[in-house]
C-alpha cells in the first residue's frame, strides 16, 4: 500500500502545479495513477477508485489519441475538478488508513508502557 500512497501523492503534486486542470488531471493520472490496480487497494476505497477510473475511461479515443485523454477532453471544466478532487480524496483515505495499521510510538516518557511488577526480575 506505501508504493500507492507515493503514487497518489505524486499525482498530487502534479495536480497542485500550474496548468489548465485538464492538462493537471491527464498527466497526473496517466503518470502515477493508472497502473494502480483496484485490488490493491483498500477494500473501502475500491468503488471510489473505480468510479474514477470508469470516468478517466469513458470516452472512446480518436484520431491516435489515449482513452484518458479523450475521457478529459471531453470532460467539462466542473468534471476535471470532481476527477481531480475525487484524487484528492482517495489519497487521504489511503494514507489515513495506513497510519492506522502502523505501530504508535509513545510521545514521551510518560506513556511508555510500563512493566507490572511480577513481570520485573528480581536480582
Amino acid at each position: 500500500m506505501t508504493n500507492n500512497v507515493e503514487r497518489f501523492h505524486a499525482a498530487l503534486t502534479v495536480l497542485a502545479g500550474h496548468g489548465h486542470i485538464k492538462q493537471r488531471l491527464i498527466k497526473a493520472y496517466e503518470d502515477n495513477i493508472a497502473g494502480i490496480n483496484e485490488d490493491e487497494l483498500p477494500l473501502a476505497l475500491r468503488q471510489s477508485f473505480a468510479d474514477l477510473r470508469g470516468q478517466m475511461y469513458g470516452v472512446a479515443p480518436l484520431n491516435g489519441e489515449g482513452p484518458i485523454c479523450a475521457s478529459v477532453r471531453k470532460m467539462s471544466f466542473d468534471e476535471a475538478s470532481e476527477c481531480a478532487a475525487s484524487i484528492v480524496t482517495i489519497f487521504g483515505e489511503i494514507a489515513r488508513l495506513q497510519d492506522d495499521t502502523q505501530v504508535s510510538l509513545p510521545l514521551t516518557a510518560s506513556d511508555e508502557a510500563r512493566v507490572p511488577p511480577f513481570l520485573v526480575k528480581s536480582v
